[in-house]
This record gives C-alpha cells, structure tokens and sequence, in this order.
C-alpha cells in the first residue's frame, strides 16, 4: 500500500453519515484525552476524564474494577472488531475504541490497549497464514482468501483503526485552517458533445 493510499484512506475517515461523524468526534476527544492522559503522573481512567461534567461516576468506576476480569475480554472484541473496519465500513472501529474504553476502565490502558492489539494482530496473521493455501486458487470456482487481500484488508483496518483519536483535533485543526488555504481550481470534467449530422 502506497502512501498516497494511507493518505486516502485518513481523508476517508470524515466521509460517513452525519450522526456518524459526530459520535466518532465525541469518541475520538474521548480517547485521545484518556491516551494523553496516561502522560500525568497519576494516569487518568476513562471515566476518572469525565469528573468535570459534575455526574457522580465514582460507583460505575468502582463496578468496573470490580468486574476487570470479565471487562478485559471487551478488549479482545474490541480488537476483532478492529479488525473488521473497512473503508465503507468504519463503524466497527468506533465500537472496538468504545469496547477498549470499557476494559480499560476495568483493568486499565495497559492491559487493555496491548490486549487489543494483540487479538487483531493474531487474527490477521491467522487469516494470513489460512490465505498460503489460496493463493493458487481461482476465484471464480470459489471464495478463497488471498494474500494480497489480506494485507491490503489488514493495513486499511489499522489505518482507519489508528486515526480515530486524531479525528477531533485534524477537524477542529481543518476548521481554524480552512479560510488561510488557497485551493487549487477543479480539474472539469470532459464534457462528450454529440455531432450532429446535417440533413438535407
């Protein structure tokens, strides 16, 4: 995958419907507070971020940690579900970044990223090693996995994956940007004419 393709695929990441959109920009401030906040000496938890809103989450914090064992496995789903974003469908990294705020909650953003992480990579290369057998195959006499479409599957879910903490700042960065940039004109498109024939 070029880079020119990694480029696309980050710009693609905006272009989904409206409430989507909106829901991956409060998710993505979300996750991106939680990631920088494991930089303070007292690392910050998921909800620890949402004290200023003044809700009292002290017990739905405590209910987490004490249910860790179960809630880590959300990391595991939330990897897989990693795994399952592709570019017309970006929805599963929403939900995958969602499921690895909760175990984080539970066991904290150690154990839950690297456990995330870890169930997509085994995946991909469980459907890597499964795709040696089809790379010989015709696809027209069957469903096959093939090694070209898995890497190229695997890089466009980490892509899209990776960037969803950086969709809050790049839109507000684009916004604050927007009336300084001068865009280039648009390339029109050729318009096919019809010739005429003369009756006479």
């Amino acid at each position: 995958m070029t880079r020119a393709e990694i480029v696309r695929l980050a710009q693609c990441v905006v272009r989904r419907p409206r409430w989507q959109l909106v829901l991956a920009v409060l998710l993505s401030a979300w996750t991106l507070a939680w990631v920088l906040g494991q930089l303070a000496a007292d690392p910050l938890s998921p909800l620890g971020l949402l004290t200023w809103t003044g809700i009292p989450l002290d017990s739905a914090s405590l209910w987490a940690q004490q249910r860790a064992d179960v809630l880590a496995w959300l990391a595991t789903l939330g990897g897989l579900s990693w795994a399952a974003t592709t570019e017309r469908g970006q929805l599963p990294a929403l939900a995958g970044w969602f499921a690895v705020l909760v175990a984080g909650e539970a066991a904290g953003y150690e154990h839950a990223v690297r456990r995330a992480i870890l169930s997509m990579v085994v995946f991909l290369l469980v459907l890597a090693a499964v795709s040696i057998t089809g790379r010989r195959a015709f696809v027209v006499d069957r469903v096959a996995v093939m090694p070209q479409d898995v890497v190229r599957a695997g890089i466009t879910a980490a892509v899209l994956t990776a960037v969803v903490p950086l969709i809050a700042p790049g839109l507000a960065l684009t916004r604050l940007v927007r009336p300084y940039v001068t865009k280039p004109p648009r390339r029109l498109r050729p318009v096919e004419t019809q010739l005429l024939r003369e009756t006479g």
